[in-house]
């Protein structure tokens, strides 16, 4: 049998087609450069950086030279190699905290739309608890019993973004499990575990790219944030929170220390949504549908 797939939003009628069609190629387009440039970056601090992270020779408090592109902070590192370091840490929490949200959320949603009534209220109400819990306490917690590390936080980010995916799956889900075409599908003698996969997680994945990619973005903020206190993970990681907390207290003698990190964390979560955004325009079935 075919997988049926459900648009996801309103009728193309109601926004003109050729407003479509720009509105998704400059948000892939501006999403996809800011992305592209910070994940490049990242991906270049495996291989090489300008200078060592512990390397402290370069004087302190310099001003964006030929040698130290973007200066040096109070102990004479170089600001550049952090920052190609502090790339690398936030794409990693990022698609990791991700991945785990995704796993988990998606596998608790679609249990919650199959399973019995009082399966489905049980995780339902626990599902509310944990998005009424503060998600950076929550993180906080995870990271204060297992000690401050990369793992712990993406444990406990993608711990904590997980209920919001969660209840988002079970919500359609649920709506797509009492369409005709999944009764249809019943009746032919097609298993739940099938239907699951030909038709629920068919019609649900639109809905959750910019859901997912909000996570991204919140991982990245609540990392920096970690960091920031203190719980996020030690050197030789060099966090975009941990310098903006270094960097405040000499903030008015070498302000590219401060500016840099929050221009690079604004510039890779607002990246990611505009990115994302685009996708889910590509992916929705009634925007392909006036291409």
């Amino acid at each position: 049998m075919t997988a049926t797939i459900l648009p996801t939003t309103a009728p193309a009628s109601v926004v003109p087609p050729g407003r479509r069609r720009a509105r998704r190629s400059i948000n892939l387009a501006v999403g996809g450069a800011l992305f592209g440039l910070i994940a490049a970056i990242g991906l270049v601090s495996v291989f090489w950086t300008p200078f060592e992270y512990a390397d402290t020779g370069g004087g302190r408090l310099q001003p964006p030279s030929a040698e130290h592109w973007a200066g040096t902070d109070r102990l004479g590192r170089d600001l550049f190699t952090q920052l190609m370091i502090g790339a690398r840490l936030a794409l990693a929490v990022g698609f990791g905290s991700v991945v785990i949200a995704a796993l988990l959320g998606i596998a608790l949603g679609l249990l919650a739309a199959v399973a019995r009534r009082w399966v489905d209220d049980a995780i339902s109400s626990l599902l509310d608890i944990a998005i009424a819990f503060p998600t950076l306490l929550l993180a906080m917690l995870i990271v204060a019993w297992r000690g401050a590390s990369l793992e712990s936080a993406i444990l406990a980010i993608g711990l904590a973004g997980a209920a919001v995916i969660a209840r988002l799956t079970r919500i359609t889900a649920t709506r797509v499990m009492a369409m005709d075409f999944v009764t249809a599908a019943r009746t032919s003698g097609t298993g739940t575990l099938g239907i699951l996969r030909l038709h629920v997680l068919r019609n649900v994945w639109p809905t959750l790219i910019v859901p997912l990619a909000l996570q991204f973005g919140g991982a990245v903020g609540a990392e920096a944030s970690l960091s920031y206190l203190g719980l996020g993970s030690p050197p030789p990681n060099a966090s975009w929170g941990r310098m903006l907390q270094e960097a405040q207290s000499t903030v008015l003698v070498a302000p590219t220390a401060a500016i840099l990190p929050g221009i690079l964390l604004v510039a890779l979560i607002i990246g990611v949504n505009l990115l994302a955004d685009g996708l889910r325009d590509i992916a929705d079935p009634t925007s392909r549908s006036i291409r």
